[in-house]
């Protein structure tokens, strides 16, 4: 234990972790499997708990990255549509984006902020407002403003278990990381329901 504790503080000390931490959050912008909220939330954890580490720079970085990722899909969405490749055509990720292309209209703005939160959300959003010809001056600033909400929500997550568990970096990651976990299935079960109660009234009419 005291061996991995050890190596998760260089890690954490390591400028190497702000590029990953970078890539990571851009490719989790397109790319849904890539954990990001994982690896902001446990370096922020770690960063609470041993005094070590720039939450700000971390903050900065994931909400860089978000941003960036979240316009990568915009424009994949612009030039591919969202059936192009085979996990675009998944049940749940092509209810997702049925979902968001009947949803952007209505409440585009609260839309493209909340998917923020929801890993298939947010490429499900970001695409289809793409490949709806939704106004890319438009999304931006929202992406922005998601980007850097999402940053700060992760952080605090982080903040809370270091708080928590102090001088033990490797337990305080993995507190982060489950409660990240958790709020992301909470969030990703309540948009599931408010899903099926659009498409239940619309199949009933």
């Amino acid at each position: 234990m005291d061996i991995l504790n050890e190596l998760i503080m260089q890690a954490i000390a390591s400028p190497w972790l702000y590029l990953v931490l970078f890539v990571v959050t851009v490719v989790d912008g397109f790319f849904p499997p890539v954990p990001s909220e994982t690896v902001l939330v446990a370096a922020a954890a770690v960063a609470a708990s041993t005094g070590d580490g720039n939450l700000l720079l971390l903050g900065v970085v994931g909400a860089a990255g978000a941003a960036i990722g979240d316009n990568i899909a915009f424009a994949i969405g612009r030039r591919l549509g969202t059936t192009r490749f085979a996990w675009m055509r998944r049940p749940r990720v092509a209810a997702a984006f049925a979902h968001a292309q009947t949803a952007l209209d209505r409440r585009s703005a609260t839309l493209i902020l909340g998917a923020r939160y929801i890993p298939v959300g947010r490429v499900a959003v970001n695409m289809s407002a793409g490949a709806l010809g939704f106004s890319w001056r438009r999304f931006l600033p929202l992406s922005i403003i998601a980007g850097a909400s999402w940053s700060v929500f992760s952080l605090a997550i982080g903040l809370l278990a270091g708080a928590w568990i102090k001088d033990q970096p490797l337990l305080s990651a993995g507190l982060g990381i489950v409660i990240a976990l958790v709020i992301g299935l909470v969030i990703d079960r309540i948009a599931a329901a408010r899903r099926r109660r659009v498409v239940v009234p619309q199949l009933a009419g």
